[in-house]
């Protein structure tokens, strides 16, 4: 399947010159999410995956089934506050500022086999969190894996010390 064909592009969102890819027309698309879940799922199956990790929010959108079609766990990532137990913070930094995500201090066992699952590889600055965390609670990256990557924005060299698919890419 096509699953480029299934995204749409809505120019100058959120602002003038950005060239915004929506996945909510994969994601509505039955054909075109299973299709995308199992292309991800597929390409995990021989990493031996403990348990996927994904960002807030559109990670869980593709984390959760990828990890169901797995027979593993997923475990959120969230912005600081969001959850409700222990738990271990990163900052980072953003075009425009700093933000913070926490994961739980309890949720990767120590030596766990992790993938990070996401909609989106742009900068790499999100996911270079996401994977630092892992590392703090014990757990071992052994892939990422994103619907989109947007190739000119160079995420790829941010996180060249991993295993990293993308089902489409962009040139932006």
């Amino acid at each position: 399947m096509d699953i480029k064909s299934k995204i749409r592009i809505i120019d100058n969102f959120p602002k003038e010159g950005i060239s915004f890819k929506d996945i909510t027309t994969l994601i509505g698309d039955g054909e075109g999410l299973r299709a995308s879940i199992d292309e991800i799922a597929n390409y995990l199956k021989e990493k031996q995956i403990d348990v996927v990790v994904g960002p807030e929010a559109r990670g869980f959108i593709f984390g959760v089934p990828v990890a169901y079609a797995l027979g593993v766990g997923f475990v959120p990532v969230r912005k600081k506050g969001k959850l409700p137990f222990d738990t271990v913070a990163v900052e980072y930094e953003l075009e425009y500022g700093k933000d913070c995500l926490e994961i739980h201090k309890d949720s990767i066992k120590p030596g766990a086999r992790v993938a990070i699952v996401d909609d989106l590889l742009a900068t790499g600055g999100t996911i270079g969190a996401v994977a630092k965390l892992i590392e703090q609670v014990g757990g071992e990256v052994v892939s990422l894996a994103f619907a989109i990557e947007l190739t000119e924005l160079n995420g790829r060299d941010k996180l060249k010390n991993y295993d990293i698919t993308s089902l489409v890419q962009y040139d932006l």
